[in-house]
């Protein structure tokens, strides 16, 4: 077995589950979250066993009540609205998303349209593009990117954004084909893709080509799972399965087999899917970069937990870096 490293948990989805941990902590149930706080299954359900509500419109959500907005990012409206009748909000969006937000309101002001690479009805498109609707273009296809020239004027600047979750093929791809129709199109000097999702593709391409089959732990909703699947494929893995957990696995699998996680999926999954296939000649982890990076938990929640004087309180925020979210699952499962 290869096993690609890193895997699994990213920054953006620390620090979105252990926030989402500490109001289960500090609130009676239920605590209300926006969408699914990451999109795994597993860590759905396990919170969802704690008394945790997702809703999918914030006016479902009783007035006073705690509320968390999802890490994939929320459209301002929903924002404001969140933050009416006394609810008391904590926005876990990811900071990378943030970005992203932030490119597009700026270059909306400026007067540019925005051509958006991403996935329609994907939670983090969703939200991003209603930051400026009136100028940003979903870019999907190649297509996409033809019907953009069309529609916009040819002395109106044109800029390029992307969801952060995207495969690299896919948005080198788009991107090439944009800069061919716009060839002053603008581009933010730092790439929208996650690192996380780069570092987790640039692992997987390692060990695909190498591979009889690659065995790829995520969520069907998971956008870079799925895009992890793609870069499988893409790499000359001749079989390529995406599970949600290791019981899904087939009984045929042989020969050499990569295994590598999505940035939601936690790591407790890919043991278990290691035990089940338990490799005959061990397990080679490929490491491509070692990950350090670090969010902190939301402001307002650092203040709201101040402010509450939860015991464990300074405990909990002081060793916020040092305490993994793989255990704050664990311990909330205790509980």
């Amino acid at each position: 077995m290869l096993l690609a490293e890193p895997r699994g948990f990213c920054a953006g989805v620390e620090k979105a589950i252990k926030a989402l941990a500490w109001m289960v902590r500090a609130f009676e149930p239920p605590v209300y979250c926006y969408h699914e706080i990451v999109h795994n299954q597993h860590v759905v359900q396990r919170f969802a066993d704690q008394g945790v509500v997702f809703v999918d419109d914030v006016s479902e959500v009783p007035a006073g009540a705690p509320l968390m907005l999802s890490a994939h990012g929320s459209a301002p409206e929903v924002v404001d609205a969140a933050r009416e009748q006394n609810r008391i909000v904590v926005d876990a969006v990811c900071p990378l998303v943030t970005k992203v937000h932030h490119e597009l309101k700026v270059r909306a002001k400026k007067g540019f349209e925005v051509l958006y690479v991403g996935h329609a009805g994907h939670e983090e498109a969703v939200g991003t593009m209603a930051v400026a609707p009136d100028v940003v273009h979903l870019v999907q296809t190649v297509d996409d990117i033809v019907r953009a020239a069309e529609a916009i004027s040819p002395d109106t600047p044109v800029a390029l954004l992307a969801q952060t979750t995207l495969s690299h093929d896919e948005w080198r791809l788009l991107m090439e084909r944009a800069r061919e129709r716009f060839p002053d199109l603008w581009m933010p000097n730092r790439s929208d893709l996650c690192f996380a999702t780069t570092n987790r593709q640039a692992a997987l391409r390692e060990i695909a080509g190498r591979s009889d089959v690659v065995v790829v732990i995520g969520s069907a909703n998971s956008s870079n799972t799925v895009a992890l699947t793609k870069v499988a494929t893409n790499s000359g893995c001749p079989r390529v399965i995406r599970v949600n957990e290791a019981s899904e696995l087939p009984d045929d699998i042989a020969g050499v087999v990569g295994v590598t996680a999505g940035a939601s999926a936690p790591d407790r999954l890919v043991s278990d899917v290691i035990d089940r296939l338990s490799p005959r000649n061990g397990v080679n982890v490929v490491t491509v970069v070692e990950e350090d990076e670090y969010f902190p938990p939301p402001p307002e929640l650092r203040e709201l937990l101040r402010s509450m004087a939860t015991p464990g309180t300074a405990e909990m925020l002081a060793d916020d870096r040092e305490i993994s979210a793989a255990a704050v699952l664990d311990e909330l499962d205790a509980r």
